[in-house]
């Protein structure tokens, strides 16, 4: 009798701790994967006005991708040897169904808009895709999210202005702008952005690292495909509110802290896609996407 007791409190142990793994992705070292919603302060709900994907670089269980609105294929050499960049304006549904958008004939599981597009239809930040460069006139004043090449285990995303020194570091990069956390401070960036940007056009797209290398890509707009219902903690975001609910996604799914925060384009840009579904999409053309797929692992 003694010994059933022992062995059903070590099964509630054990599934206790596999139930608590399932419930916090940080803590379930076979995590790669999710999406939800969130309120302002983090906390998932069904109603939520964020749109939010967390993932795990290092997942075998993933690969990445960065596309860009071009005429041809992507990677496209000329006679010279020398690769092709004629771009063209797309939208967020273009880029992310266009031949280029795929790979090793795989649609991608997840995607969001990234860099800001020029009046001359060029993307402005620092791109690279699988190693290859489309960037534009501010590549090295803009900060930029990637995540690097190599083996899944040694994956890294990292965030930073301009070119990496570790070249394994530039394999997928998006560009963006907006800084808002540097080395685990948080700052609020309305006077950068300017009185346009801060308050007026506060739908916003983002992306944010953790000290245990989780990734949050976040998208917040009241236009979004879903069910949302407005409130003081769940609404369009303005700066000073970035780092709460950041934080509280990183916090309530066992993620770390935020270490590294930027804004995506805003305005008439954000998109977000997930499983077959578009949740977010404006009408404005995009300067890049990042790309995640679903590997056969």
């Amino acid at each position: 009798m003694t010994i059933n007791l022992l062995l059903a409190c070590k099964d509630d142990t054990a599934n206790s701790s596999t139930k608590a793994a399932k419930t916090c992705p940080g803590e379930n070292p076979q995590f790669s994967i999710e999406f939800f919603k969130a309120n302002n302060q983090g906390q998932k709900s069904a109603k939520g006005i964020n749109h939010v994907i967390i993932f795990n670089p290092k997942s075998p269980k993933l690969d990445f991708k960065v596309n860009v609105g071009l005429s041809h294929k992507l990677y496209a050499k000329d006679k010279q040897g020398k690769f092709i960049r004629n771009y063209v304006p797309k939208q967020f549904n273009e880029i992310i169904t266009d031949a280029n958008s795929q790979l090793n004939g795989q649609r991608p599981l997840a995607a969001i808009n990234a860099d800001y597009i020029g009046t001359d239809d060029k993307p402005q930040g620092l791109n690279i895709s699988r190693g290859v460069e489309y960037s534009g006139a501010f590549k090295n004043r803009r900060s930029s999210f990637g995540i690097s090449g190599g083996r899944p285990q040694e994956r890294i995303a990292t965030l930073q202005t301009g070119r990496r020194s570790n070249n394994i570091l530039n394999y997928n990069l998006v560009g963006g702008n907006g800084r808002f956390y540097r080395q685990g401070k948080f700052k609020d960036i309305c006077q950068d952005l300017g009185e346009f940007a801060c308050k007026q056009v506060t739908n916003r797209s983002m992306v944010a690292t953790t000290s245990k290398g989780y990734v949050i890509l976040l998208v917040n707009d009241l236009k979004a495909n879903s069910v949302i219902e407005a409130s003081p903690v769940n609404q369009e975001l303005l700066p000073d509110m970035f780092d709460d609910v950041l934080a509280g996604i990183a916090r309530n799914n066992c993620l770390g802290k935020i270490q590294e925060g930027m804004l995506f384009d805003g305005g008439g840009s954000p998109g977000l896609y997930y499983t077959g579904k578009i949740y977010l999409e404006n009408g404005g053309a995009i300067g890049s996407v990042f790309l995640i797929y679903k590997t056969s692992n």
